[in-house]
């Protein structure tokens, strides 16, 4: 077997900062330049929020004593989002966000050596419009707790926060490493209509419909989508319809919005190569694994209802939500069999609260919210594409989960603001195992999870956070009520594990936000979260909260607005340490995360002929990602993944028209990656893919 050649970060660098350096001689030239008016979308790039702001008592996110990324639509205009929703993290410092291309299964969302569920987005808990995204103990192909974000596009993003660590008690379930809250856009004046085509490579198509209109005091906003592609992999496919329509109206002091959203999605996924195998020149990076492709659809259906203060935060807040959700996956397991997971659910939910304010000093929200989920998970073999009687696992579920949070903010001195808060989440579950009814179980437990943190203002331009904070993930139902081996349904025995108590964790947070010069603005953190109790399996069936895993690391991330017309970024993480305390004998302690993740890249701007031309360039790198191989195992590296995205925009009166690549340039590199013992298997990616789309405003 030949080596895996580690490719070091710091040589993509430089690249990034030639491109800029590039981008940067344009702009003196053309900064005094004048610019005409565009109904398009502006070009930005926002790091931390101003320090006044994040002094100031607050709800949101921007408050907080932690590091917080904030993205907009305009952020998001300058992205080539295609067919992975995952893209709008793309500049997040230290976020590695991606789908696994096996169609639409899931997307990963990993940060601060969190990959537990592995890159189906566990661990960190997203909701939209106050909605929580998380999937519990979903079977189709994706583990406990993933979200699957495919039913939303680009247009339909207001804005979203990256909230590192568990340090909002407004996030529930999956609030490890930390949330994501993202905000959906609304019609009328603030969202302009819109019909857009686009091509890319692999047979990509995408047409696109926004309808932003005013009904007397009602805003509607309606977006349609249609995305196909014939996939960089032989046997892989995808085709996906998203429609969105939602009203908004204000009503005295209060926002009041309806939204309905369907989703439906038929896909094909080619699955894993070994990577030994591509480079002994053996297998092809186009090929299929065991020249079977696996397959999958999707659909959702979903109203939600929302209530939120007109201005500011004082007052009360509600959603109320009902889903349809309904997902398949079949995973290639040799040339004839395929594990096929199956979820049906219908999720209901409702969260609300109040939040007072004590002049300019103070704040203080209470809230409570609950969730029901119910409906079938499980796994079955299938053989040369037909089911057979043998299920991994097959349940009936009743997941009740409710509990209630507070949190508040005193500014106790003009340059100091002290945090606090705390959750109680209570599960009632009742698991009706079919393929081992001996295991069926009820199951109760409840855990509370506090917060605290504090922002200094040492200097004007300079401010200190620090927070402790903990967070938790809700046992699987596949760990509370066991299937052991694959077999038909109904079969004698079985094994509970009522008692096992929820997975915390306890991070702490040091970081700062200083704006040196104008237009420059730096921050970083550092990190350490312990988890005191991780879910592990210590014997045949058994599963208990007794594993202890820690992580540390730094975040640095520098924003530079050279001009109107020139920004720039550039970001690094660094994990010190993500490891198991005590692995089990022959296992690997190092968990599976990159060490190094970098990420840069420059946006500019400038007026050309009579229209207006936007240029963005990106690298992202990540590097040093172990895995474990052989017999007894030893340690590897992955390969150094590098990506390269460059977009240019010409807006010209009501028309856009956008030209975008994305070079891989390393053969056999993927961030899309796990380690066996027999070697490293990888999804493929293409070396260089491209597209144009045409989007005319009206």
């Amino acid at each position: 077997m030949q080596s895996v050649t580690r490719f070091t970060p710091l040589r993509a660098i430089p690249r990034a900062v030639m491109l800029t350096c590039a981008f940067t001689g344009a702009a003196i030239a053309e900064e005094d330049a004048p610019r005409p008016p565009s109904e398009a979308q502006v070009v930005e790039v926002k790091g931390q929020r101003d320090d006044d702001e994040r002094l100031a008592p607050g709800l949101g996110a921007k408050s907080l004593p932690g590091s917080v990324t904030t993205v907009t639509a305009e952020d998001l205009a300058t992205l080539d989002i295609g067919r992975d929703i995952s893209n709008v993290f793309r500049r997040v410092p230290g976020v590695v966000a991606n789908n696994i291309d096996q169609g639409d299964t899931g997307n990963g969302f990993r940060m601060r050596g969190f990959a537990t569920q592995g890159t189906h987005g566990a661990d960190t808990a997203i909701y939209i419009d106050g909605v929580p995204q998380n999937i519990p103990s979903s079977q189709g192909g994706a583990g406990h707790g993933p979200a699957f974000l495919e039913w939303m596009t680009g247009d339909m993003i207001d804005t979203f926060d990256v909230i590192k660590g568990p340090v909002s008690a407004l996030f529930g379930d999956q609030n490890r490493a930390g949330s994501v809250a993202i905000r959906t856009r609304e019609g009328g004046a603030a969202t302009p209509s819109s019909a857009t085509v686009t091509v890319e490579s692999h047979g990509g198509r995408r047409g696109s419909l926004v309808l932003s209109n005013d009904f007397g005091r009602v805003r509607s906003l309606v977006i349609a989508d249609r995305y196909s592609l014939d996939g960089f992999r032989h046997g892989a496919a995808l085709d996906r319809s998203n429609l969105f329509w939602k009203l908004s109206t204000t009503i005295g002091d209060g926002v009041y919005s309806l939204r309905a959203t369907y989703y439906k999605s038929d896909y094909a996924g080619a699955g894993y190569l070994s990577l030994p195998a591509m480079e002994a020149g053996l297998v092809d990076p186009h090929d299929t694994m065991f020249n079977l492709p696996g397959f999958g659809d999707a659909h959702r259906k979903t109203l939600v209802f929302n209530r939120r203060p007109a201005s500011g935060d004082a007052g009360w807040f509600a959603t109320a939500y009902a889903e349809d959700f309904a997902r398949s996956r079949a995973i290639q397991t040799s040339t004839t069999l395929h594990t096929y997971g199956y979820d049906e659910r219908d999720i209901f939910g409702a969260r609300g609260g109040n939040t007072w304010t004590v002049g300019e000093a103070g704040l203080l929200t209470i809230g409570a919210e609950a969730r029901k989920d119910k409906g079938d998970a499980f796994r079955q073999q299938y053989r040369n594409l037909q089911p057979t009687a043998n299920y991994v696992n097959n349940q009936d579920l009743d997941l009740l989960t409710y509990g209630a949070f507070i949190q508040g903010q005193y500014r106790i001195l003009p340059t100091l603001k002290l945090h606090g808060g705390a959750r109680y989440d209570r599960f009632d579950y009742d698991l009706v195992n079919r393929k081992l009814p001996a295991a069926s179980t009820d199951y109760k437990a409840s855990v509370v999870t506090p917060k605290y943190g504090a922002i200094w203002n040492v200097l004007p331009a300079v401010a200190l956070y620090a927070n402790i904070a903990q967070g938790f993930r809700s046992p699987a139902a596949e760990q509370i009520s066991t299937s052991g081996s694959l077999g038909p349904l109904g079969a004698p025995g079985g094994r509970s594990n009522p008692g096992i108590e929820p997975s915390r964790v306890r991070s702490h947070d040091i970081g700062f936000n200083a704006r040196p010069l104008d237009g420059l603005s730096v921050s970083g953190a550092w990190y350490y979260i312990q988890n005191e109790d991780e879910i592990i399996n210590t014997a045949p069936d058994v599963f208990v909260a007794s594993g202890q895993t820690t992580r540390r690391g730094i975040e640095l991330d520098l924003r530079y607005e050279i001009s109107s017309a020139l920004n720039t970024y550039l970001s690094y993480g660094r994990i010190l340490r993500a490891q198991l305390d005590n692995p089990a004998p022959g296992a690997g302690a190092r968990l599976s995360v990159p060490e190094d993740t970098w990420k840069a890249g420059v946006q500019y701007r400038t007026a050309m002929g009579p229209g207006r031309l936007s240029l963005s360039g990106d690298v992202y790198v990540t590097a040093g990602n172990p895995y474990y191989m052989g017999t007894p195992l030893y340690e590897r590296n992955m390969p150094t993944y590098v990506r390269y995205d460059m977009k240019a925009t010409y807006d010209l009166g009501k028309y856009q028209g956008a030209l975008f690549a994305t070079l891989q340039p390393h053969k056999f590199a993927s961030d899309i990656a796990y380690g066996t013992a027999g070697g490293l298997l990888v999804t493929t990616v293409p070396q260089a893919t491209a597209g144009a789309s045409l989007r005319y405003f009206f």
